[in-house]
């Protein structure tokens, strides 16, 4: 599973330091150009940048499921900014200090090693100009971002500054906080805030979360950004229905983790065939997120089914379908007692030019409601510890 992982993260930064150069999958024909050059999650602007260290995902998150004993497939990647580490983390003190002979019976891996490890990682990324011990600071939206927790968890854990746009400045070339002593440059911002509020000079103009000119700086290489601009398109499940061929391109190796197969509903005779199977697929949109603006024609109504028809055959590119998978359960703790709801895992990997690193545990997100398959929190989706035991 872990060399799955790790071989389809590294194609992941191949083919995005690729689509921003010399865009040889293109040219080999394995991806269609304007399956890149139309979709909105590319940037332009990063054309022909090379990040520092030449790491554009420096964490990712890659959800798997299981729909049998040993049926593993990759449900979607995440490249932009993955988040639920800080639930990760959590569930794991909480289990620590409610069930603590559990761990003394078994032998399970640790994560609580994890915002070292970020940290460690992220500064291994700092432009090579850096002298002596990178700065690494936390860029968030602010306090009405859903996951500000997770961002200052992260922060405190890490042991750098949390800022926001307004805290931040570019002095001398270089991107800048403000502090009790003045500016102090930052090498590596681990962003969470949008591309297309990163800089209102370079992007959204109207954006009050960014900072001006950051993207100046970062073409530069007087900064390294986590996740670097422009990785979103790998987020793209058009995209994702392309990385059967996207991992042997670039790794020259068949893939070791499945796709789930995927209709591109872009393409007439796919379009044809999932319009017929409505009530059957799970019909997602390409840049949708958090379980939204997603069809599960299973338990779709008939009103559903034919709002989403007439979704498909207005914009067809902006939808791709998948089977209904049969996911793997566990047992909650319920009003009734122990009953199974349906689960996947988001292990995390950490990426650095000279390594990468898949946390031995990660986030598993539970369906709380009986018979669902949405487990993302923002439909009402819990979480639950994750164990990997020592061999």
């Amino acid at each position: 599973m872990t060399r799955g992982i790790e071989q389809r993260v590294r194609a992941i930064n191949a083919f995005l330091h690729d689509i921003y150069h010399r865009q040889e999958i293109i040219k080999a024909g394995r991806i269609p150009k304007e399956m890149i050059a139309r979709n909105e999650a590319f940037e332009p602007r990063m054309i022909g940048v090379s990040p520092p260290g030449g790491i554009y995902t420096h964490i990712v998150g890659i959800d798997l499921v299981r729909t049998g004993p040993d049926d593993f497939f990759v449900l979607e990647d995440n490249a932009r900014t993955p988040s639920g580490v800080s639930y990760m983390l959590e569930n794991r003190e909480t289990m620590l200090q409610m069930f603590p002979e559990l761990f003394s019976q078994n032998r399970v891996k640790g994560v609580q090693n994890y915002p070292t490890d970020l940290r460690r990682s992220l500064s291994a990324c700092a432009p090579d100009a850096t002298g002596g011990r990178p700065v690494v600071a936390v860029l968030t939206p602010g306090i009405y971002n859903s996951a500000y927790y997770e961002h200052a968890f992260l922060a405190d854990q890490m042991g750098v500054e949390l800022v926001e746009g307004h805290d931040l400045r570019i002095v001398d070339g270089r991107v800048a906080m403000r502090t009790t002593r003045g500016y102090t440059p930052i090498d590596v911002l681990y962003r969470r805030v949008d591309d297309a509020f990163l800089d209102p000079l370079n992007f959204n103009p109207e954006s009050q979360l960014g900072v001006p000119g950051i993207m100046d700086v970062y073409r530069a290489g007087g900064i390294t950004i986590a996740n670097a601009p422009g990785t979103g398109i790998a987020d793209d499940k058009a995209i994702y229905s392309y990385m059967p061929e996207i991992v042997e391109f670039y790794t020259g190796e068949r893939p070791l983790l499945r796709n789930v197969p995927t209709w591109r509903c872009s393409e007439p005779d796919q379009l044809a065939y999932v319009l017929d199977n409505l009530e059957e697929l799970v019909v997602k949109e390409v840049h949708g997120s958090g379980g939204y603006g997603m069809l599960i024609g299973p338990t779709a109504t008939k009103k559903d089914i034919a709002a989403f028809r007439r979704k498909l055959k207005a914009r067809p590119a902006n939808y791709i379908a998948q089977p209904t998978l049969s996911l793997s359960t566990v047992p909650i703790f319920a009003r009734q007692g122990l009953t199974p709801r349906h689960v996947d895992l988001r292990p995390f990997v950490l990426v650095s030019p000279g390594s990468i690193n898949v946390t031995a545990g990660g986030l598993t997100r539970v369906a709380l409601k009986k018979g669902s398959l949405v487990v993302n929190s923002s439909q009402g989706g819990g979480t639950k510890d994750t164990w990997v035991v020592e061999d």
